[in-house]
């Protein structure tokens, strides 16, 4: 039997797996004429270096997609494990204050103007350079016009719980 006539796997068991996947925790950034937002996403990877092209995921129904689209400019700031409360309240669930609230975080502007977390891990701030859809999400890639080191451990998401990297001996 042909792989591809087999019927997809089910939705629970594809998000049980993906769940133990360990990724990297970015909050998203955009700015301008079409809406400020920030938003928590898990997917975030590097596509090419010559040129430097970045890309993430937005679930399509999110605002955020609509702005980032209009604004045609959008941040990546990977947090550090000290960024855990930017993580919430950018994933819509704070432990206090509101949802999607920059107000109660440090940051700062970058050199496109975008709202960067003052303090992470790694930032890129992109030009929107193409996108396409692909099941409920809308991939971006952007083309990274600055870069940005910190010199904290990046936060990371698995198994429904934020953890930090711990460094053991040996390995």
């Amino acid at each position: 039997m042909n792989a591809m006539a087999k019927p997809p796997v089910r939705v629970e068991d594809f998000l049980a797996a993906m769940g133990l996947a360990a990724t990297g925790v970015s909050v998203v950034t955009t700015d301008g004429p079409h809406g400020r937002f920030g938003l928590t996403v898990s997917a975030v990877s590097s596509v090419s270096a010559e040129p430097p092209l970045v890309l993430v995921c937005i679930n399509r129904k999110s605002p955020a997609v609509a702005a980032v689209e209009g604004n045609g400019i959008f941040a990546v700031n990977l947090l550090s494990a000290a960024h855990r409360a930017y993580a919430e309240t950018f994933s819509g669930r704070p432990r206090e204050g509101r949802p999607f609230d920059f107000s109660n975080h440090d940051w700062r502007d970058g050199d496109t103007g975008l709202p960067l977390v003052a303090d992470a891990t790694a930032v890129f701030e992109c030009d929107l350079h193409d996108r396409l859809d692909a099941g409920t999400h809308r991939i971006f890639i952007g083309r990274v016009v600055a870069a940005h080191q910190g010199a904290a451990d990046p936060l990371v998401y698995c198994n429904r719980a934020f953890r930090r990297i711990v460094t053991h001996e040996g390995l």
